[in-house]
């Protein structure tokens, strides 16, 4: 059976203390992890977002970064075109066909 193994949350500041830890101090990552009670996996994962992600790295839960809030306008847009498209072809349908 499953257990129901809650995964557990860490603030935006928490991470990136860990993550200075790591750079700025003389310690390894297995180090720091251990002494944070995280596992080194994610202490890797968190340093590598923040050096690729910069300010934009954790946005949080519900926030999104730049790249993913443009590609979300991006998908609403071409969902609403395609139904004024839909729209756009039944009234072509319907005009022709009462206009003979």
């Amino acid at each position: 059976m499953g257990t129901d193994k809650k995964r557990k949350k860490y603030e935006r500041q928490f991470k990136e203390d860990a993550v200075n830890l790591v750079i700025n101090g003389d310690r390894s990552v297995s180090e720091v992890a251990r002494d944070l009670g995280i596992d080194s996996n994610t202490l890797y994962r968190w340093k590598r977002e923040l050096t690729e992600g910069g300010t934009e790295a954790f946005p949080g839960k519900g926030r999104l970064g730049p790249q993913e809030e443009e590609l979300r306008r991006l998908r609403r847009e071409l969902e609403q075109a395609k139904e004024d498209r839909e729209i756009l072809k039944k009234a072509l349908a319907y005009f022709s066909k009462s206009g003979k």
